[in-house]
């Protein structure tokens, strides 16, 4: 059944393989909960990726179907990683896309941590 308008996980997915070690990235932050690198494309100057280990494809499914040990992992894993990076002064942003009206691409939960500009206001009106 879609989540969010997608199908269910995809083994095949690119953050699939890349926890599976098939797609070296450079490890930023890595526990039994949590995996972060670097984006592929920032947007910013520090723009990394925070995925969790499980099989879950969005938000709701990864808030629905992990265990709550699993969920306060991983968030605690994404305030490591602004701690690691230094940007809990300056400010950062974290922003999960969820779903395909959301702009999701990949069909692996994660959070964008984005900082080191100033990143104006959250969304800008559709034309």
């Amino acid at each position: 059944m879609p989540v969010n308008g997608l199908d269910a996980y995809d083994d095949g997915n690119i953050f699939a393989k890349i926890l599976r070690k098939e797609i070296p990235v450079e490890v930023i932050y890595e526990d039994d909960y949590a995996f972060a690198f670097p984006d592929i494309a920032p947007q910013v100057p520090v723009h990394v990726l925070i995925i969790p280990k499980g099989r879950y494809v969005s938000f709701a499914d990864f808030s629905a179907q992990a265990s709550e040990t699993e969920i306060a992992g991983f968030t605690r894993a994404v305030g490591k990683v602004a701690r690691q990076l230094g940007v809990e002064e300056s400010g950062y942003r974290v922003i999960s896309n969820s779903g395909l009206n959301a702009g999701q691409e990949v069909p692996h939960y994660h959070v964008h941590l984005c900082a080191g500009a100033p990143l104006g206001r959250l969304l800008q009106k559709s034309a």
